[in-house]
């Protein structure tokens, strides 16, 4: 391995490490006369910075262009160039053409936990096994410690109109609000549906939710705003414990990132039939 090659691989790392999204460019087959060949790397940061070379120019332009979308959708792809006649749009007159494989690695998404009990607990536990940056956050600073959320990368306390002053919500954030009570819940709610988080999901009972909505609707919030808000938090597996209610949560979190339905992988014929 190169220098070159070892620098971009060892900051592809320090990148992750940040929790900052970058892109991967490799050229994976040349052909040809081309200014890189096979093997050569280029690192495309999220806020335009790069590291490396494929080829310079206006393909490595067109690269870039490919990469924000590769950041902006999370999927791989290889791109075909041919390097011979700028005046019918190829990026070069090289006279070769090269593959190039684009890899995303976005910043991950956030779990931003709201209630350190046992729920949360068990929450961050699982939240943080499936790649997810786990924030915990209570009003009790005897809750909010890393004694006690053991699992959570960051761990905060203040009260709720602290909250998005210690930690941005933005389109990655999924917000699980555990905490203890309606009052609470009342404070929280009309901030974290002011961001632009993908789920907001609220633990309780139908009716505890039916009074929580109440009370935010005698606040003002309008019924746009409650409407983002998903309570009963989860799935229905019947959960009882901690864990079995946060594998309840995180599923209906995967449900909704990967554009599932949350029905059974297989169902008999005469379930199928008794439904209908």
């Amino acid at each position: 391995m190169n220098g070159e090659d070892r620098q971009i691989l060892e900051e592809l790392l320090a990148a992750q490490t940040r929790r900052e999204p970058v892109v991967l460019a490799v050229v994976i087959r040349d052909q040809g006369s081309v200014p890189r060949h096979a093997g050569s790397k280029m690192l495309f940061y999220g806020d335009g910075r790069t590291l490396g070379s494929v080829g310079g120019g206006e393909m490595e332009a067109r690269v870039a262009a490919v990469a924000r979308e590769a950041l902006g959708d999370g999927r791989p792809r290889v791109i075909p160039y041919s390097l011979v006649d700028p005046q019918r749009g190829d990026p070069g007159v090289c006279g070769g053409n090269v593959d190039i494989y684009v890899e995303p690695y976005p910043a991950p998404n956030t779990l931003l936990i709201l209630g350190c009990g046992h729920v949360g607990r068990a929450l961050a536990g699982l939240g943080k096994w499936l790649g997810f940056r786990v924030v915990a956050w209570d009003d009790r600073a005897e809750l909010a410690t890393r004694e006690n959320v053991v699992d959570a990368d960051v761990v905060l306390s203040g009260t709720p109109a602290e909250l998005l002053a210690q930690q941005a919500i933005d389109e990655r954030t999924y917000v699980a609000v555990v905490t203890r009570n309606v009052t609470l819940d009342r404070q929280l709610l009309p901030l974290v549906v002011e961001a632009p988080a993908a789920y907001v999901g609220v633990m309780g009972s139908r009716r505890r939710w039916e009074e929580t909505k109440r009370l935010l609707a005698a606040d003002g919030l309008a019924a746009g705003k409650l409407d983002r808000i998903t309570s009963p938090i989860g799935l229905e597996l019947n959960a009882e414990s901690p864990q079995e209610i946060a594998v309840s949560i995180m599923a209906q979190i995967i449900m909704l990132q990967r554009g599932g339905d949350g029905r059974a992988m297989s169902i008999s014929p005469a379930a199928e039939k008794a439904a209908s």
